[in-house]
């Protein structure tokens, strides 16, 4: 059941629904079945379970700082290796937050932070365009952060991007650590979704484009 909002007109209680901005994916490939539950307008709450334990923390990261609930379940192919379950996790990410997001009416559609953490700096600037890029300039100087293999990290925002319809720009001014890089990156990204997808009063429950509509 949706939420209410009560509004007192004169002295009349009137009640208006919130909208039910949640979705439910299911994906189940031969190489991995993944269940992802998202709700744009939580409070941060997670249940992570990839069976990559940097993975995990890092999308708990993204649901505390952006407050969009996530559930996300994943049994993937990791005697293989990494690379499927990372993939397909992104994947199905972004396509729960497009579902959710709707027509995207009303949403900020822009969102843009400056990320630190200790001696690192990052930056990140999306547009929830419906018109799907990445702009990737960081890296890291070893080959894994726990058990996940860092070459995969760049391909989980490509991957979640192209999922989701967002022009993605995610940069690294500086910084030495690579566990401070990557969740920097993380937090960075997060807080620009939650001023993406928050919705504006002001817009009057408007598309965000003069044209309409998002994407094409």
């Amino acid at each position: 059941m949706a939420a209410r909002r009560k509004t007192c007109v004169g002295r009349v209680l009137a009640y208006s629904p919130l909208p039910m901005r949640t979705a439910i994916i299911t994906r189940n490939t031969s190489e991995t079945k993944i269940h992802i539950e998202v709700n744009l307008d939580g409070t941060g709450t997670y249940d992570i379970s990839t069976g990559i334990g940097f993975l995990d923390h890092m999308v708990e990261q993204f649901s505390r700082h952006s407050l969009i609930d996530v559930i996300m379940k994943v049994e993937g192919d990791l005697h293989i290796d990494q690379h499927h379950t990372t993939e397909d996790s992104a994947i199905a990410l972004g396509q729960a937050l497009a579902q959710a997001m709707g027509d995207k009416a009303g949403i900020g559609r822009y969102g843009s932070t400056y990320s630190p953490m200790d001696e690192t700096l990052a930056r990140v600037a999306l547009d929830i365009s419906g018109r799907p890029f990445l702009v990737w300039r960081a890296g890291f100087s070893q080959e894994k952060l726990g058990e996940w293999d860092t070459e995969l990290i760049e391909h989980w925002f490509h991957s979640v991007a192209q999922a989701a319809g967002i022009t993605l720009h995610i940069e690294l001014l500086y910084g030495q650590n690579n566990h401070h890089i990557c969740e920097a990156i993380y937090k960075g990204f997060a807080r620009a979704m939650r001023q993406a997808v928050e919705l504006d009063a002001r817009k009057g429950g408007a598309i965000p484009s003069t044209k309409g509509q998002l994407g094409g």
